[in-house]
């Protein structure tokens, strides 16, 4: 026997890794009623409204804005706000978001959609330094200009995706690259 190692003939049982299907619905059966019909959850407008709901909770979405989105009257609000499955699904969502960098990003961009109007006044105020009146100019320019000074943004791209199963390990993705671009001649000699 060696210190610290079971040299046993019996090795012990392979740990099979268990993998959680759906954080976000605990409850395989939890349903929500939008527009009058019960929804699960774990189905895509289910998730949709999980989303634009985590959304709500960021201050990103208001409670009006949902309510329109999915036709939902103040008594079945107050309803889906008190079940349990759907707030910790919402929870579970938010939490999701915070991680994975999606909350941040939504925040910035309500907030980045505010930005043109303040430069605007900066530009027209007959008061700002013609210094700052040329940098919210440039700052405006950028953003009405945004994607054109990526090269190469609307090129097409090889993708080959191999299903091995149903799982998502099981896919393997290969990203080729944007395709080559066929160089002309434009040497006359050489035609």
């Amino acid at each position: 026997m060696i210190a610290g190692f079971d040299v046993g003939d019996d090795p012990p049982p392979p740990v099979k890794p268990t993998r959680i299907t759906n954080v976000l619905n605990p409850h395989p059966s939890a349903t929500v009623t939008l527009r009058g019909i019960s929804i699960p959850l774990a189905s895509d407008v289910g998730g949709a409204f999980l989303t634009d709901c985590a959304r709500n909770r960021e201050r990103i979405m208001p409670d009006d804005a949902i309510c329109e989105k999915y036709g939902i009257n103040a008594d079945d609000w107050t309803t889906i706000v008190k079940n349990p499955a759907v707030r910790l699904a919402v929870n579970a969502e938010s939490e999701r978001r915070v991680r994975s960098g999606d909350a941040a990003r939504d925040s910035a961009a309500k907030i980045f959609a505010a930005a043109p109007e303040v430069l605007g006044k900066i530009i027209n105020d007959p008061k700002s330094s013609p210094r700052h009146v040329i940098e919210a100019a440039k700052e405006i320019r950028a953003t009405a200009r945004s994607g054109d000074e990526i090269p190469g943004a609307n090129v097409e791209r090889v993708v080959v995706t191999i299903n091995l199963g149903n799982a998502p390990e099981d896919k393997l993705v290969f990203d080729c690259g944007p395709l080559k671009q066929a160089k002309e001649n434009l040497d006359a000699e050489n035609e």
